[in-house]
């Protein structure tokens, strides 16, 4: 089994038990070679409420570095939408590195898991 295949194994049982409702909408986490992203999806209506990436900042910083910032930039947009609660949706990723520095970054700028 890949990497991959693994990882979005990962994803569908965790998916299967995370679940974003309007109060309480996900935040959902992609992490490509180069780049990362991260989206606050209400999935009642299956719309994305706001999101974020670091495809501007390229090369310029360290991944952990612009992990934090999309965080911070996440929160901030969840935070105009008076959105102060989620659920983090890891997306099959472990909880270490430049998932957890994004995390963190939203978590010191308001949102709470």
């Amino acid at each position: 089994m890949t990497n991959n295949i693994a990882r979005k194994k990962r994803h569908r049982r965790i998916r299967s038990k995370v679940v974003g409702t309007s109060q309480r909408p996900r935040l959902n986490v992609f992490r490509s070679n180069q780049f990362i992203y991260a989206q606050i999806i209400d999935d009642a209506t299956g719309k994305t409420i706001c999101q974020a990436s670091d495809m501007k900042n390229k090369g310029k910083k360290t991944k952990l570095e612009s992990s934090k910032e999309v965080g911070v930039a996440i929160a901030a947009a969840a935070m105009k939408l008076k959105i102060d609660t989620v659920v983090f949706d890891r997306g099959g990723y472990k909880y270490h590195g430049i998932v957890k520095a994004l995390a963190e970054g939203a978590k010191e700028n308001g949102l709470k898991f």
